[in-house]
């Protein structure tokens, strides 16, 4: 099996840019990509348990990874919600898989995003871990528009081996997210 297109660029390219600009001593200080877990909040699903199976399987069918169905971990009487009850949808990807998601992420999907102008760089959060919001399942080309009842949003969270946002954000930046702000030198 060939290795995906951003792991090939990341071993020959980036890790050797990011040592020498962040003065590494060794190429394994070298921020990583550890995983990337993408996570469905489906609040509907306590009317409707239905909701949750169709999560699962747009996630599914997203990443090529069996999603697994969350369930809520206390009551909430307002809501109706129980204890165990399911009410979301994850999957998280690692290795190749995680590859080559970011690839079809960066290249495919965001631009296909209505008036899309790049993603905010103020999604770190202090720990060198990105998320991000997307608001919906269909810039997914997997996700055919006729089989889709009701639009729904995700979340995208990067996790990498570093606890420098500076850092995360350089190696995210090399692996070609699109970010818009320019507040951080490049």
């Amino acid at each position: 099996m060939a290795k995906p297109r951003l792991k090939e660029k990341f071993d020959s390219e980036i890790t050797s840019d990011l040592k020498d600009k962040f003065q590494f001593s060794s190429v394994m200080q070298v921020p990583k990509l550890v995983k990337i877990v993408l996570n469905k909040g489906i609040g509907a699903a306590v009317a409707d348990k239905k909701l949750v199976d169709q999560g699962v399987e747009e996630l599914s069918l997203i990443t090529g990874q069996r999603a697994v169905a969350t369930k809520a971990k206390v009551s909430i009487s307002n809501f109706k919600l129980r204890d165990g009850m399911p009410i979301g949808a994850k999957v998280t990807l690692r290795g190749d898989r995680m590859f080559e998601f970011l690839d079809r992420l960066v290249s495919i999907a965001l631009p296909r995003v209505r008036d899309f102008k790049g993603i905010s760089d103020k999604g770190f959060d202090g720990r060198g871990n990105y998320t991000l919001g997307v608001t919906e399942q269909i810039i997914f080309p997997e996700i055919s528009i006729e089989k889709v009842n009701r639009i729904s949003g995700m979340d995208i969270t990067l996790v990498t081996s570093t606890n420098s946002d500076e850092e995360a954000y350089a190696l995210l930046k090399s692996l070609g997210m699109p970010f818009v702000n320019k507040n951080k030198e490049e």
